[in-house]
């Protein structure tokens, strides 16, 4: 497929997802003072209990103007098909261009990185309150694009170098992490320009980008010893698939399997489109690490 081809698909399955009414969660829970400091729980639509937990991580390039209500009818569809739901919220960039016609800036930092890790340190116990239904012990994270780096991230604290603010004394008690088109290999994403720049705007330049990247990019935080599969279209011009197939190489090198699903013809956002195809095997993904 040509570039100019890939492009449009891209615009045509973005309208597709994005066409979706949000479904409005069962209940919300902050996890701390800030208004973006909250997670939204989706109990499973079958009744059942004892359901695994989903913790699911949304994208958006880190950038302010792309929070969770997009994702929300993603939420919604994995509640339908019996999983226990949390949608994650964090502080992104604080939406305002960086000139005239440019993008929002991406993300904060360090704050967008303090959010997930505190969201996750919380989780168990606001769960246990709000949505009983779950089954902690039976926890898989996902999250898609920006979402699937952070979900990747989130599973790799204890891993962090020595003295970093989010690492974890122990692995994190997951039965795994389906990443979908995760922007998962900086090296990459700085090369092919990601989103727009948005690596740049949320970790720096130069020393800082460097510095920065030690305690944040997936590739880099490797081997986990944590259950990992890689969900990607071939036709992903957002995110393109020479990104998660650097970090599924990385961990080959560090001495890690991680699973790739390729879905062949599919792009960026059918990935968490309810009505695509390539969401069902999303779906099937979660659910072989969940039960």
């Amino acid at each position: 497929m040509s570039e100019s081809a890939g492009r449009a698909q891209d615009a045509v399955e973005e309208e597709s997802a994005f066409a979706h009414p949000a479904v409005a969660p069962d209940r919300s829970a902050a996890y701390g003072s800030h208004p973006d400091q909250v997670i939204d729980f989706y109990a499973p639509g079958d009744g059942r209990d004892g359901a695994p937990l989903v913790v699911v991580l949304h994208g958006g390039a880190w950038r302010a103007p792309y929070d969770r209500l997009h994702i929300s009818p993603f939420a919604g569809f994995l509640a339908r098909r019996g999983f226990a739901v949390a949608s994650v919220e964090y502080r992104r960039g604080d939406g305002s261009p960086q000139q005239e016609g440019a993008a929002p800036v991406a993300g904060r930092w360090p704050e967008t990185f303090d959010d997930v890790a505190a969201a996750m340190d919380a989780l168990p116990a606001l769960a246990g309150r709000e949505l009983p239904q779950a089954d902690v012990r039976r926890t898989v994270l996902t999250g898609h694009s920006a979402g699937g780096h952070l979900a990747l991230w989130a599973a790799a604290r204890h891993v962090l170098p020595p003295g970093s603010p989010w690492r974890l004394p122990a692995s994190p008690r997951l039965r795994g992490v389906v990443a979908l088109a995760p922007i998962a290999d900086f090296a990459s994403a700085v090369k092919l320009d990601v989103c727009g720049g948005a690596l740049h705007q949320l970790l720096g330049t130069g020393v800082d980008l460097e510095s920065r990247s030690a305690h944040t990019d997936p590739a880099l935080l490797l081997p986990t010893g944590i259950a990992t599969t890689v969900v990607q279209g071939t036709e992903d011009t957002t995110v393109p698939p020479a990104v998660p197939d650097a970090f599924v190489d990385a961990a080959a090198k560090a001495g890690e399997l991680v699973g790739l699903t390729l879905l062949d013809g599919v792009g960026h956002f059918p990935l968490i489109d309810p009505s695509a195809d390539a969401c069902a095997v999303v779906a099937e993904e979660i659910a072989q690490l969940a039960w």
